[in-house]
């Protein structure tokens, strides 16, 4: 306590320096400030308004918060609209996050004096139900709002989810109608519903361009066919292969729809067995693509090895895969005859059998491919090569686990490595832990 209130009893002295060192510091603001900035005064408190303003902009909330108790001309400067375009709310309970929270009082003074200067809002909160109504409380008072973005993030499960639908949609509901302009929503894990997305589309159809809701089990294919058949400039798409359907597909590669950009699946089973996937016709696959010849297909799959049978039958125009949970040779099989966009490449686990023809294949008809990752998996160093020899150096990733690889009789591990960075170019080692 001592050398703290030495520290403050120094920073008090501080203004009382001599006029020498007055003048000098005069001079050394003279290139920044301009001469008939000079003459007025130098302290803190009468710099030029843009310098403040940039401070601030740099400053985090707290330290911001508390520069403005200088004095009366850094309070005004700190209420300035520019400075409250962008904010994130963090609410977090003290027994289930070791977080701070966005102070209450804070909060209060956003909603009171700067709700219709919010644009690029998120809401941060913990597994805690509290947090996530604290959240739909705010929201529900955003009643002047013109967001551009909202996010509404969980950092832990269930969150949202806890909370009732009717107080969810009711609060989103308000920024739904009252923004006008919402170009951007990620709301993954949330009680959103149908309704909720009629509300969106009526108010937000000319200015949406991604919309991000995977994990909303309260939507239907209808909901979701709602918004590709009246947002025509939505370029990002995320949801559950659930609601996935030929129409849906069929209504994004519609004329009057802009080109898709990016479209994430994820195939998700929570139950083995229990699960029958539908079928998504080729003829809606190449529907999608003749219209958006760029768009990057993204599939996430956590599904047990069972549950494949409806994916890869026919070809299809994903660009990246991921498999979170073991996948069979026959499964890897397919994709190396069914998708030739395959540009990504993660599997991580497949089980005791060597995939050598599965990823040879892969390098003969993905032409695109330029990333693969590998983890609980076998293949030989002689298979692995061949693989690398016939992908060249368009490999620009290539993140595999040491326990991979099988040495045989032509190679070992440490002549892999020469072969491998021989054939893409740069040195490479396999990796002692995953890097996806």
């Amino acid at each position: 306590m001592k050398r703290a209130r030495q520290k403050v009893g120094l920073e008090n002295e501080a203004p009382q320096t001599s006029q020498k060192s007055k003048k000098q510091k005069t001079c050394s603001y003279g290139s920044v400030f301009g001469e008939s900035e000079l003459h007025t005064s130098m302290d803190w408190g009468n710099l030029p308004h843009h310098i403040i303003l940039r401070v601030f902009q740099f400053l985090p909330l707290l330290d911001r918060a508390r520069a403005s108790s200088v004095c009366r001309r850094w309070n005004e400067i700190f209420h300035i609209p520019d400075l409250w375009r962008r904010f994130e709310f963090e609410l977090n309970q003290p027994a289930t996050s070791y977080l701070k929270s966005t102070h209450p009082d804070l909060i209060q003074q956003i909603i009171k004096r700067h709700a219709d200067h919010l644009q690029y809002v998120s809401f941060k909160v913990d597994s805690s139900t509290e947090s996530a109504e604290a959240a739909c409380d705010i929201l529900s008072q955003l009643v002047n709002c013109s967001i551009k973005t909202l996010g509404l993030i969980s950092t832990a499960k269930p969150s949202f989810m806890n909370v009732s639908k009717a107080h969810f949609a009711s609060a989103l509901t308000v920024v739904f109608v009252n923004s006008k302009s919402l170009s951007s929503i990620k709301i993954d894990d949330t009680p959103l519903d149908d309704p909720s997305l009629k509300v969106l589309v009526a108010n937000n159809s000319d200015t949406l361009k991604l919309l991000k809701m995977s994990s909303c089990p309260h939507v239907s294919p209808a909901g979701i066919l709602c918004v590709a058949d009246q947002c025509h400039g939505l370029k990002e798409l995320a949801l559950n292969y659930y609601i996935l359907s030929d129409e849906l597909l069929l209504a994004l590669s519609s004329e009057k729809h802009v080109d898709l950009e990016h479209l994430r699946i994820d195939v998700v089973s929570e139950n083995p067995g229990q699960v029958e996937f539908h079928t998504i016709k080729k003829q809606s696959w190449d529907a999608l693509v003749k219209h958006s010849p760029r768009v990057n297909i993204v599939m996430y799959f956590f599904l047990y090895e069972e549950e494949f049978d409806a994916f890869f039958r026919e070809e299809t125009p994903v660009t990246h895969l991921y498999f979170g949970r073991a996948v069979s040779k026959a499964m890897l099989g397919r994709i190396g005859m069914n998708c030739p966009r395959l540009i990504e490449l993660v599997v991580c686990a497949n089980g005791l059998q060597p995939l050598d023809d599965e990823l040879i294949r892969i390098a003969e008809r993905c032409k695109n491919l330029t990333a693969m990752g590998l983890g609980e998996c076998e293949v030989t160093c002689r298979g692995f090569i061949e693989f690398v020899k016939m992908c060249g150096g368009r490999l620009t990733q290539l993140s595999i686990m040491e326990e991979v690889l099988i040495p045989d009789n032509d190679y070992s591990l440490d002549r892999l490595h020469l072969e491998v960075s021989k054939h893409l170019g740069r040195l490479w080692f396999p990796d002692m832990m995953p890097t996806w």
